[in-house]
């Protein structure tokens, strides 16, 4: 059986993948319902698993294995692997988000992963997109409610690749949070004269800039000594500026005829 689920798993991480999952589906399906019994594995230790099938190092493996050592067999871990690998996810990128958030190889592919794919790219994002949100915040990859926030997200700051780089920086707020606190310090900010452009350069500098409390958000704003959002602030559009005097200065002249 374990030469089975073996041979399986390899056929289905080589398997072409196109950009809709329903032939990822029909084989994840096949590899759970024919390769691996739901029963426990004789000799399934997490440790091992996160090693040898996952990449992590021994040390990453010991931690990580706290938090699945209810697992008893590897049916529902081979898939998630399965469909990370299947979504364009490397040996490196796998080992780095399973990392990150063990709980990942637990999430449910039919129900919560593959939704995420198809609500995801039905935002737009690309493949390749997705697949480094799961990497920068896997334990967000693995709830649906991440699919609604990102869309609030795009249209704040208006490009795939500002948001990319608050993720690599850690930036992220739960979905829960949105109503509560986001999109109440938004508003904020726009009262205060920024534009949404203004905000996307202003988290990139200063990326906890959504999450803290209003009230303390208005503290820093209107105290001259405080106001660390006004600071960064000024220090971009000081920077943007400069930016763009040096690009006229090297700028050759425009003739007139």
């Amino acid at each position: 059986m374990l030469r089975l689920r073996s041979c399986t798993l390899t056929q289905l991480l080589s398997s072409p993948y196109t950009s809709h999952l329903s032939p990822l589906h029909r084989l994840l399906s096949a590899a759970a319902a024919s390769a691996v019994s739901p029963a426990a594995t004789p000799g399934f230790g997490a440790e091992e698993y996160l090693v040898s099938a996952c990449g992590l190092t021994r040390a990453q493996a010991i931690k990580a294995s706290t938090k699945l050592s209810h697992l008893k067999s590897p049916a529902k871990t081979d898939a998630v692997l399965a469909f990370l690998a299947g979504i364009g996810l490397s040996a490196a990128d796998v080992a780095t988000a399973i990392a990150k958030d063990p709980l990942l190889l637990c999430a449910g592919v039919e129900r919560t992963l593959a939704p995420v794919f198809d609500g995801l790219t039905g935002l737009g994002l690309s493949r390749s997109e997705v697949a480094r949100i799961a990497v920068f915040v896997p334990s967000k990859f693995r709830c649906r409610s991440i699919v609604s926030a990102l869309h609030y997200y795009l249209t704040l700051f208006g490009s795939m690749d500002h948001l990319l780089r608050l993720l690599k920086r850690g930036f992220w707020l739960h979905g829960s949070d949105l109503e509560r606190v986001v999109k109440p310090n938004v508003a904020f900010l726009r009262e205060c004269g920024l534009q949404d452009c203004d905000i996307a350069k202003l988290c990139i500098r200063v990326p906890r800039i959504l999450k803290i409390n209003q009230q303390r958000l208005r503290r820093w704003w209107h105290v001259p000594k405080l106001s660390v959002c006004r600071m960064a602030l000024g220090c971009w559009q000081k920077r943007c500026m400069l930016s763009h005097s040096m690009t006229r200065r090297r700028s050759p002249p425009r003739w007139s005829t």
